[in-house]
């Protein structure tokens, strides 16, 4: 069969195989397609009544070079040397340079002696007029030169020449000549690792940082909580934490990649991994609440001293120690003292232990503005800059009176995921400055979405901040990766990735061209068009799902608190006798489940392309299918439900009760491939004699043992339909 010939798909026949079952049939679904031979053009996507994607599977005719992140200044691919990718095989320094960790597509090279035998010259010239971290790469006819300013720059150039060489080698073309100067907008470009509701396994840990590091991304603070084996307070540590040893490897293994990591070990609030343990009942500030330390007891610090100490261990080539500190209103014991008298005394307190050693403590800068005031016009779009200055006019003043109580040391992080762009955040961070206290942002690539990150990866609002913070000649910013609710690590990456375009690279990208680099460099050169775009067209039916069987003005999240949640927090199933009530009362949401049980199945195709046409990355796209297959049961369970309550013959509704009460066999299959394919780089379940803590906060990731609080509406929802229909 010629090359540009391909097989149509079956639409009917795909939704079987790739949902496992066929109960519910739309009233527009296509007709099945007739399997038939198309004509294709190179690199076209046909599309076929609700999504019949085929794919030419002749090679690029254009080439493409993207490199991520941007270069800040490039010209790549107009012409091409004479040299093939496997053409690399030496390497060599006239100033004797050792050479850096190398990847995939550059580990071949070897360091030689002689000059003449290498393909590609280095060297580190710290005279070198560029800034810290940069690099000047060319690529002539037969030779590649990179010159660096330091050890780091001499990684990233070595990091850009592995990405042209993999796009050279995909799609089938010698090196381009190129001519890169390259160097970061902001020192410190961060990533959390928050590890406090699961640990994925080991291994995967040193697979994220290449990825990071490939990137350009240079720290990780890591919120280790209970997931370190503590030798001075054994009972903290959770039985599946990792040893000193094992994050002290990792730690090791980042450096070695130009990524430092630095703990982050939860203050004065968010303390329940420690107050829940009977043992530390007594450091409690409220005595039923496991939430705070009473910043009062000389034995709280005591405490968090030496899980300072531990932490520090396993970071040894880390410049911060994060000590949280936010969200907490605490009275010492009702002791009199104001909520930020008490926050300022902690502060001092951890602030001058991380001096000592010699850690820059790093804390979020939330209680304070609060207690002034001041947190409002951070968030409200709706207000004015007249208004904002206002407001600071009136409370600003009760800042400044607890000035010099701000240890001089600290740098304050300004965490804003959702509003960036306000003149209430820059304000807020401009007191910092002008006072001479050192400011860092923080974005966020997750925050409290259930199942995936939403909002387009928060690209948006990653970008604003990005640039916010090389305005403001800013240090560096943190890309928070909340684990609340617990998505796997795999559907952080392209807010991770845009993370590392803005903060290396600045505005040179908008959010689609950006989203074009992405698709690029994680699945390939000849996917990087928006016709292979996915990510996107699941966040709707995730939106949707997240509440899809729960009650209006109540949340998923709040199910596993309410004792009769089945029946006060749950959608009501159809009544025998009152024919179209149901579909009538909830005609919103099944309009919405038509809507996405049709758009899962047009995306499950287009993924499915790219898995069959060879497109780097697979595991991501697995774990996008797993996300997409769960939130399109809870779609097809609601039509299903409809077509029973619609039924106007026994016949027809013996056959629509017949499929709902399959639904429990097609949930647990479904359940168990999601948690298979997680399950290969995920720890999914909690040791069974783990102490859950009294999640204040509703974190699903919290609420349950093993994996059931990744599915509890369901599940509910499951029992409430087999109690209703078998009664």
């Amino acid at each position: 069969m010629p090359d540009n010939w391909k097989l149509a798909l079956d639409y009917e026949e795909f939704k079987t195989d790739y949902f496992g079952r066929q109960n519910y049939s739309s009233s527009i679904a296509v007709r099945n397609i007739k399997i038939k031979k198309i004509m294709t053009t190179p690199k076209q996507i046909m599309i076929f009544g609700l999504g019949l994607f085929v794919i030419s599977c002749q090679k690029i005719e254009k080439t493409n070079f993207l490199i991520l992140p941007t270069p800040q200044q490039s010209k790549i691919g107009e012409k091409f040397s004479s040299m093939a990718p496997k053409d690399l095989i030496m390497a060599y320094s006239p100033t004797k340079d050792a050479l850096p960790k190398l990847f995939d597509f550059t580990k071949a090279l070897q360091k030689t002696e002689n000059k003449a035998q290498a393909q590609v010259s280095f060297e580190i010239n710290k005279g070198l007029d560029i800034p810290g971290q940069g690099y000047l790469l060319n690529i002539a006819e037969q030779k590649i030169t990179i010159e660096a300013k330091d050890e780091a720059g001499l990684f990233y150039g070595f990091t850009t020449l592995d990405q042209i060489v993999e796009d050279a080698s995909l799609q089938g073309v010698n090196l381009p000549i190129a001519q890169i100067k390259d160097y970061p907008e902001l020192t410190y470009r961060s990533i959390h690792w928050d590890v406090k509701h699961h640990l994925d396994k080991e291994a995967y840990y040193y697979s994220l940082i290449d990825e990071m590091s490939r990137q350009k991304i240079n720290g990780v603070i890591l919120e280790i909580e209970d997931k370190l084996k503590y030798q001075i307070h054994p009972k903290i540590g959770s039985p599946e934490a990792f040893s000193i040893k094992q994050w002290l490897a990792i730690s090791q293994y980042a450096n070695e990649r130009h990524i430092n990591i630095s703990p982050l070990v939860q203050g004065l609030g968010h303390a329940s991994f420690i107050l829940k343990h009977p043992k530390y009942f007594e450091l409690r500030d409220d005595l039923e609440s496991d939430w705070a330390f009473n910043p009062l007891d000389p034995k709280t610090y005591e405490v968090q001293f030496n899980l300072y100490d531990e932490a520090l261990a396993i970071t040894p080539y880390g410049k911060y120690l994060h000590v949280g500190g936010d969200e907490v209103k605490t009275t010492g014991r009702n002791s009199g003292q104001s909520a930020l008298e008490l926050q300022l005394y902690w502060l001092n307190k951890v602030a001058q232990y991380a001096q000592k050693q010699n850690r820059v403590p790093i804390f979020w800068d939330d209680v304070p503005l609060k207690e002034a005031g001041l947190m409002s016009p951070i968030y409200d779009t709706s207000i004015s800059d007249a208004q904002v200055d206002s407001i600071w006019k009136v409370n600003e003043p009760k800042l400044n009176g607890f000035l010099d109580k701000f240890p001089k040391n600290c740098i304050y992080m300004r965490w804003n995921y959702h509003t960036p762009q306000t003149y209430g955040n820059q304000k807020a961070m401009e007191w910092f400055t002008k006072n001479d206290l050192q400011v860092m942002g923080a974005t966020a690539g997750q925050t409290r979405w259930p199942l995936m990150p939403l909002r387009e990866s928060n690209i948006e609002n990653i970008k604003t901040f990005a640039i916010n913070s090389i305005k403001g000649n800013l240090s560096g910013l943190l890309l928070t990766l909340w684990d609340d609710d617990s998505p796997h690590f795999e559907l952080y990456k392209r807010g991770i990735s845009a993370f590392a375009e803005y903060t290396w690279a600045g505005d040179k990208k908008t959010n689609d061209e950006y989203k074009s680099l992405f698709r690029h460099r994680t699945f390939g050169p000849k996917w990087e068009d928006e016709n292979f775009a996915f990510i996107d067209s699941i966040e709707g039916p995730v939106g949707a799902w997240v509440n899809a069987l729960v009650v209006d003005k109540s949340h998923r999240n709040r199910l596993k608190k309410n004792d009769n949640a089945k029946e006060e927090l749950l959608i009501s199933l159809p009544k025998t006798h009152q024919k179209g009530l149901w579909t009538s009362l909830y005609s919103t949401r099944i309009t919405k489940a038509k809507k996405y049980f049709e758009q899962t199945i047009t995306t499950a195709k287009r993924m499915e392309v790219l898995i069959k046409g060879g497109a780097k990355n697979e595991f991501m796209i697995k774990v996008y299918q797993q996300v997409l297959k769960l939130t399109h049961f809870s779609f097809e369970t609601l039509l299903l439900l409809e077509q029973y309550d619609m039924a106007t013959s026994e016949k027809e509704v013996q056959e629509a009760l017949a499929k709902i009460m399959t639904q429990r066999t097609n949930f647990n299959r479904l359940r168990h491939e999601l948690e298979k394919v997680y399950g290969l780089t995920r720890i999914l379940s909690k040791p069974d004699k783990y102490i859950l803590d009294q999640d204040h906060h509703l974190h699903l990731a919290n609420q349950t043992i093993n994996f059931d609080w990744q599915f509890y509406s369901e599940l509910l929802f499951l029992d409430k339909i087999d109690e209703y229909f078998k009664n």
